[in-house]
């Protein structure tokens, strides 16, 4: 599982948790790629003694936390499970953090950006984007409740660098966990800008904020944001001429969901200036995502 070829890669030996999971999957990809060895932990992050057995044996020089539960088919789920979303979503993410933190050892967790929402001094439209310092305005999820909850507890831990990531998309239009694959595949959609993370572009920018040793809380998403139906209009551009969608209102929508969800531009100045080479999140969507796949468009 671990490759050893490239420059400096081979000083590096990343822990990842999440092995069954969308993100911590791609990570091992681009580690196999970049020829950095890494190994999936086998232990339960709530789990201390597991986790401290998977530091024994690996002895990684970085640890990357992509496990917890988002729920399935949705976030939804989590509502009729509170427990277990508090087991693996705040419980295991301190363990882990604790755990690395005795051995000195940078933990670069997944979060989510799902923890605001538009209001009078970010309204919708605006450009004023939610720092990294702003106090999380958004709990109408009991997912979302949950990660507000660990990110300020993590705060207090100097060695996570918590990244927020929000409706993350991929060049994968076939993954069900892709925001663009899900709304394609809805019968109605809402119409609202949002901020988002281009996992082609950012994942391998989380492998070298975890080389520079980072910390702290950073806003991981594309600068700038982009709305449900202009990427819609892309996807027909680019995949699909024949697709259609509707709209429903934040109301219409509301009636068929348990949970409210997140609505919100996140500032990136931060990302931005430790990484100026990010692109903008319509111009990243078309480098990375409806580009390459421009191909599968019938003749």
């Amino acid at each position: 599982m671990s490759a050893q070829n490239g420059s400096d890669s081979t000083q590096y030996k990343f822990l990842i948790y999440g092995r069954t999971g969308w993100i911590g999957g791609l990570l091992g990809k681009l580690c196999e790629a970049q020829g950095i060895s890494y190994h999936y932990g086998s232990g339960r992050l709530e789990n201390r003694a597991s986790l401290e057995n998977d530091l024994a044996e690996i002895n990684p020089t970085h640890v990357f936390n992509a496990a917890g539960v988002t729920g399935r088919p949705n976030v939804d789920w989590c509502e009729s499970h509170k427990v277990e979303t508090i087991r693996a979503n705040v419980v295991g993410t301190l363990t882990l953090a604790d755990v690395c933190r005795e051995k000195g050892l940078v933990v670069i967790n997944f979060a989510t950006g799902c923890i605001f929402e538009y209001d009078s001094t970010h309204p919708e439209g605006s450009g004023i984007g939610f720092l990294e310092s702003d106090t999380p305005n958004f709990i109408g999820s009991f997912y979302s409740k949950t990660k507000a909850m660990v990110e300020d507890l993590l705060s207090n831990y100097e060695n996570v660098c918590t990244l927020r990531v929000r409706m993350p998309i991929s060049s994968d239009l076939t993954n069900p966990r892709n925001f663009i694959t899900k709304i394609a595949r809805y019968e109605k959609v809402v119409n609202i800008p949002n901020s988002m993370t281009i996992l082609d572009e950012l994942l391998p920018i989380s492998i070298e904020m975890a080389k520079r040793n980072l910390t702290g809380i950073y806003n991981f998403t594309n600068p700038g944001v982009v709305s449900h139906n202009e990427i819609l209009e892309m996807y027909k551009e680019y995949i699909n001429p024949d697709f259609t969608y509707k709209n429903f209102t934040l109301e219409e929508q509301a009636k068929v969901i348990i949970a409210p969800r997140s609505n919100n531009e996140l500032d990136t100045n931060k990302l931005s200036t430790e990484f100026p080479e990010l692109l903008p999140i319509k111009e990243s969507l078309i480098k990375y995502v409806f580009g390459p796949n421009k191909k599968t468009v019938a003749a």
